[in-house]
């Protein structure tokens, strides 16, 4: 082998980056779980006054709050052996509801290790895993990842995107949310359009459970304005929606052209169906780049194999692009198609009949 050994080092460099982020996914996971980002937000301390904070043990969390500042994630004085975050750090470890908030998606990554054994049989065999057959921190770690997203963007841009839409929330409209896991999306917008009337529908009946749970918390339990119920893309009940919208799901489902005829029955004859997605480019080299990493590699273990396990099994994949989504939208029979509105992370498509 004629091996280069500047290339060979360039690679072991990215290498060792990586290794340390995997490894250092599970201490983010615990941390979050325990509170020791948002402890330690109140303000600088030693491994031993964050312990007594905490309530946890100071030589585990010596060794827990090294591997935070080797990783970049927290602050470390020398002088006086303190720990801190910067506001920034905080606002991405500890505010619950900042759009920049990141423990979610490792929540994620640690879940698809948890389906290994069952992501070694599929690829032999072609078979598929259904969403739920995952372990329950892949639903946690979705909603958590995604929320902050909508929050962001939802009420403030994509829905003003789209045409005639947010006036006509503002009156009062009927809105589906199809595939609406936990329901952040359908919350959403529940509480930003008083007037407007909300169904969230999903085919896993806990995420269902839980969106009800969590609408009750709110004080959003009126169900004339927001209920949640268990169905399908391809079955959810109802006609004449104003709006039918699709967070994050459309590449999951088996069927995504018969969910798009599904949409197209239930709508008003004016109706509008938004379609969010990832972002990706048409072709596989406009996708290698760190974005492109993070939605393939979840496809490979979350989104693929959810389409497979599914009637007709498509796989339109985490990084669908704009040319294929189109194509799925108009075989379910819209003809108007178009992109309204972008971030680093999603596509936001209207389509019309």
């Amino acid at each position: 082998m004629a091996i280069d050994e500047t290339r060979l080092n360039a690679f072991m460099g990215n290498f060792v980056h990586d290794i340390g982020a995997v490894m250092h996914a599970a201490t983010i996971v615990v941390g979050d779980q325990l509170g020791l980002y948002k402890a330690l937000a109140e303000g600088p301390a030693t491994a031993e006054q964050l312990a007594r904070r905490t309530e946890t043990d100071p030589r585990y969390l010596r060794e827990w709050l090294s591997a935070q500042a080797a990783s970049g994630y927290v602050e470390y004085d020398p002088q006086g052996e303190l720990f801190s975050l910067t506001e920034e750090q905080a606002f991405a470890l500890a505010e619950e509801g900042s759009p920049a908030f990141v423990p979610g998606a490792f929540q994620i990554a640690v879940a698809q290790f948890k389906i290994i054994p069952k992501m070694v049989q599929a690829m032999r065999t072609g078979l598929g895993i259904g969403w739920h057959e995952h372990d329950v921190a892949l639903f946690h770690g979705t909603e958590r990842f995604f929320r902050p997203g909508y929050a962001a963007n939802l009420v403030s841009q994509w829905i003003p995107a789209l045409e005639g839409i947010e006036p006509l929330l503002k009156r009062g409209a009927r809105v589906a949310d199809v595939g609406c896991g936990h329901g952040a999306s359908t919350l959403l917008m529940a509480q930003a359009y008083p007037q407007s009337s909300f169904v969230g529908f999903d085919y896993h009946a806990p995420s269902i459970e839980r969106a009800r749970e969590t609408a009750r918390k709110a004080g959003v339990d009126d169900e004339k304005r927001l209920r949640f119920e268990v169905a399908s893309a391809k079955d959810f009940p109802g006609e004449d929606y104003d709006l039918v919208a699709v967070f994050d799901c459309l590449h999951d489902m088996g069927d995504p052209v018969g969910a798009a005829a599904h949409v197209r029955r239930t709508l008003k004859p004016q109706g509008t169906w938004m379609i969010v997605e990832p972002f990706a480019n048409d072709r596989l080299e406009g996708n290698i780049n760190p974005v492109g990493r993070v939605f393939y590699s979840a496809s490979s273990f979350i989104c693929t194999p959810a389409s497979r396990s599914q009637e007709v099994g498509l796989c339109l994949g985490a990084q669908a692009g704009e040319a294929r989504l189109r194509d799925v939208v108009s075989q379910g029979g819209f003809s108007h198609f178009r992109r309204a509105s972008e971030t680093p992370f999603n596509l936001i498509f209207e389509a019309r009949p």
